[in-house]
């Protein structure tokens, strides 16, 4: 293994890289009510205008990942945020919904190339020795994108319109681009055999038709017929994927996913495990954010502030969560950072409408804690449980679990949520009915008594619903630790998956320049 002497640096380089992307969706958040304001969005347009980049990001990031390595992590890199810059900057000129929605699809595609891209990277300039400390600090940029990003987003809309949240991207993209270049090291391309296309198309198109049924699921309801068929798609594809697979490495083909991973019974923990966490962190935060703003009428500079107690709490055990694994091992930090989880959401469970909201900021920052200690252990695992040159592959695989998760966790905790809350509101109500915000939009126009009954039944019936959800995701999170500590590892065997640190002695040279 060479070993790169400024790789300090350009971790430092590549951290920044995802502060960018991060900040870019928690940014957007804040200027969803003023973006609707201006270009007449309307509710589903909004839910696009996230939606589309999830979309195509979960979509593209196994092949993203693919090419990536053939054309050489840094360059993919570059070319990505490249993307993801342009995209942001086009968005901001958008007069129109469908206009943004377009150019949201592109900042995704530019994304799917830069996540895949820093695992690589960090993969290959640091020796296994240092690669625990590097991907704590990874990840705990990850939490300071999620830190700094409502509260950004608050303070530009105090003094800029929407297309702010859009701009805020093009001197943080620009300048990464340039550090890029002078810091990271250019790391020749994996020279693979053909590409396989039909596994590209395949994994992009299931990964497309699941994502796309979950997102529209609570709207759409999960027994409708389209829903329906495109989990059954989904399935589909995902089986003939898995066939086609197995085929190209019979044949001694380069497959598109090294399926034997998930045979690794550690790799599959550690996988199920960081989708798990994402699952119940952005099915919950998703709801909360409704609840500072609605319930206890937040402004949304102050409601950013709220996902403070979370991020910080996520960046400190990220960084220091190497020396937890020294002492407990991965198993036993994953199992812990689970059940830490499971506390938090368990006293996000008890909230009321009244709740002081240090209780919530406790509740918030027990999840950080969790989900930061088992980020940097679960990402290593599963990007080092294959050889340096397959490297951008297992990235990609750990996005896509990551990106997975948590666009599952939104969708069935906010079915969740959203089916108790009709149940406990009635139609009564009329238009309250079918969610906070309409419910709150509806008591602005009635005269102050009528309007305060609205209110009290809307954010009760919320904030029960939302308890409920918590609750939900406390039992899937606290099933995971349980697992995780019964499964044990298998006793590994040559044929098996190839752990990092085994690569060929040939290994080409980093190029600095």
């Amino acid at each position: 293994m060479h070993e790169y002497p400024r790789r300090w640096a350009a971790l430092a380089v590549l951290s920044l890289t995802l502060v960018a992307v991060t900040l870019d969706n928690s940014v957007l958040n804040t200027a969803l009510p003023s973006l609707a304001h201006a270009l007449r969005a309307g509710t589903s347009d909004l839910q696009w205008i996230t939606d589309a980049y999830t979309l195509v990001f979960a979509s593209a990031l196994i092949l993203a990942g693919t090419l990536g390595a053939r054309l050489g992590p840094r360059n993919a890199l570059i070319g990505g945020l490249a993307v993801f810059g342009g995209g942001s900057a086009v968005a901001a000129l958008s007069d129109s919904p469908g206009q943004l929605i377009a150019w949201r699809a592109v900042m995704g595609l530019g994304a799917a190339f830069v996540m895949p891209a820093t695992l690589a990277i960090i993969t290959r300039i640091f020796p296994p020795v240092e690669r625990p400390k590097a991907f704590g600090a990874w990840s705990a940029a990850a939490g300071i994108g999620v830190l700094i990003g409502p509260v950004t987003g608050g303070a530009l809309l105090e003094h800029f319109s929407w297309s702010s949240a859009f701009w805020i991207n093009v001197p943080l993209v620009a300048f990464a681009i340039g550090a890029v270049f002078a810091l990271v090291p250019a790391i020749p391309p994996v020279r693979g055999g053909r590409l396989d296309l039909l596994g590209a198309l395949l994994s992009t198109a299931a990964v497309a038709a699941l994502v796309d049924a979950v997102i529209q699921a609570p709207s759409r309801g999960w027994s409708d017929a389209v829903t329906l068929a495109e989990l059954a798609a989904a399935a589909v594809l995902v089986a003939v994927f898995v066939l086609w697979q197995r085929r190209v490495a019979a044949r001694g083909g380069s497959p598109l996913v090294r399926l034997d991973l998930f045979a690794n019974r550690t790799f599959a923990i550690a996988a199920l495990s960081l989708a798990v966490v994402f699952f119940v962190l952005f099915g919950t935060l998703f709801e909360l954010s409704q609840y500072l703003q609605l319930v206890h009428g937040y402004s949304p500079l102050v409601a950013g502030l709220g996902a403070m107690p979370f991020a910080v709490a996520m960046a400190a055990t990220s960084a220091t969560s190497p020396l937890i694994s020294r002492r407990l091992g991965v198993r036993g930090t994953l199992a812990l950072g689970l059940f830490l989880a499971t506390a938090g959401l368990l006293e996000l469970s008890t909230t009321g409408v009244h709740t002081a909201f240090w209780r919530v900021a406790v509740g918030t920052a027990v999840i950080g804690l969790g989900m930061g200690m088992m980020m940097a252990p679960a990402s290593l695992q599963i990007s080092g449980s294959v050889p340096q040159q397959f490297a951008s592959m297992a990235s990609a695989l750990n996005s896509v679990i990551r990106e997975l998760g948590g666009v599952l966790g939104i969708a069935v905790l906010g079915t969740v949520v959203s089916s108790a809350y009709r149940s406990a509101v009635g139609t009564d109500l009329g238009p309250a009915h079918n969610d906070l915000p309409t419910a709150h939009g509806m008591a602005a126009s009635l005269p102050a008594p009528a309007a305060q009954h609205v209110i009290e039944v809307a954010d009760k019936a919320f904030t029960d619903a939302m308890d409920r959800g918590a609750l939900i995701a406390a039992g899937v999170a606290l099933l995971m630790a349980v697992a995780v500590l019964l499964v044990r590892p298998a006793t590994p065997r040559r044929a098996e998956v190839v752990v990092a640190d085994d690569v060929p002695a040939a290994e080409p040279a980093l190029q600095t320049a």
